[in-house]
């Protein structure tokens, strides 16, 4: 039987949403005060799922300490109190929206966790707008 766990993490970052190949009013136009030059900030709230069969020895899926600590090594220590655009490798280049972190955060976890499992993050920029991936 494949059952689902997940950890609840949480993250403040700084970005800037802009288009460097566009002019400034189009920027303005499409990402409003998002494209505010002196950056804003969002309190994300992150989940990743895990999913997978029970092992039979420990009864986990997964061990949650150890999701845990992959989180906040790769993850939160790399995000948190940041700004995206200027401190995070992936973002120099890649705008920082919701949409784009969300996969740059299921990249580097892909690659610290098994096959065998199943792998969805979630990412709240507020309480009213998320984004999930895979979907």
């Amino acid at each position: 039987m494949r059952v689902s766990v997940l950890r609840k993490e949480h993250f403040n970052a700084a970005h800037r949403l802009f288009n460097p190949s566009w002019p400034a009013a189009k920027n303005d136009e499409i990402f409003g005060k998002c494209n505010n030059p002196n950056y804003h900030g969002h309190n994300y709230d992150l989940i990743v799922k895990l999913t997978g069969e029970i092992n039979p020895e420990t009864g986990y899926v997964y061990d949650m300490k150890i999701l845990s600590d992959m989180i906040k090594a790769y993850v939160l220590d790399r995000f948190d109190h940041k700004n995206l655009n200027l401190d995070v490798e992936e973002f120099k280049t890649l705008n920082p929206t919701a949409e784009n972190i969300v996969i740059v955060i299921y990249n580097i976890l892909r690659a610290h966790i098994e096959d065998r499992f199943d792998l969805k993050i979630q990412l709240y920029e507020t309480e009213r707008n998320f984004v999930e991936y895979p979907t």
